[in-house]
C-alpha cells in the first residue's frame, strides 16, 4: 500500500537509516523528493544522492521496444541518498520534523518562516518558484507552504 504522505515517508527512512548509521536511504523517487534531497545536498546535511532507475524483469534496457521515453523518474526509479557523518561518527542530521502534511496544511508567508535550532536548521518550502530553504525565501520576500525542518 503506497505511503498516504511521501515526503513524511521520505524523512522517515532517511532518520530510520541515520539512525542506524547505514551510508544511504533508499526512497521511491518523485520530482519534490528529489528537489528536497538537493536542498539537502547544497546545505550540507548529505554526501549526495543519485536517481537511479529500475528496468523490469525480462526487459531488455538498450531494445528499441522497451527503450524509457519520456519523464526521467517513471515509478521504477529511486533515489539513493548517501548520507554524512562527522569525524567522529557523529550524526550531521540531528532531526527531522515534518511540519505541514495532508491533514493539516501549513502555509507562512515571508516573515512568519520560523528559525530552527537559532539558524543551525533549515525550513523547507514548497513555493511558486519551485522547493526553496527559508533563508533564501526571506531573501525573496515569499512565502508558501511550510514542508519540514531539518537541523
Amino acid at each position: 500500500m503506497p505511503a498516504s504522505d511521501p515526503i513524511a515517508d521520505m524523512l522517515t527512512r532517511i532518520r530510520n537509516a541515520n539512525a542506524a548509521s547505514l551510508d544511504e536511504a533508499i526512497v521511491p523517487a518523485s520530482r519534490i523528493k528529489v528537489g528536497l534531497a538537493k536542498i539537502l545536498r547544497e546545505e550540507g546535511f548529505i554526501k549526495h544522492y543519485k536517481v537511479a532507475r529500475q528496468h523490469p524483469k525480462g526487459s531488455k534496457r538498450g531494445g528499441r521496444r522497451n527503450r524509457d521515453r519520456g519523464n526521467p523518474l517513471e515509478k521504477r526509479s529511486d533515489i539513493r541518498i548517501f548520507l554524512k557523518y562527522g569525524a567522529n561518527g557523529e550524526n550531521v542530521i540531528h532531526g527531522l520534523k515534518r511540519m505541514s502534511r495532508p491533514g493539516l496544511r501549513r502555509y507562512v508567508g515571508a516573515g512568519e518562516i520560523p528559525r530552527i535550532e537559532g539558524g543551525f536548521g533549515i525550513t523547507v518550502l514548497s513555493t511558486s518558484r519551485g522547493l526553496l530553504t527559508g533563508a533564501q525565501c526571506r531573501k525573496r520576500n515569499i512565502g508558501g507552504e511550510l514542508l519540514c525542518a531539518i537541523w
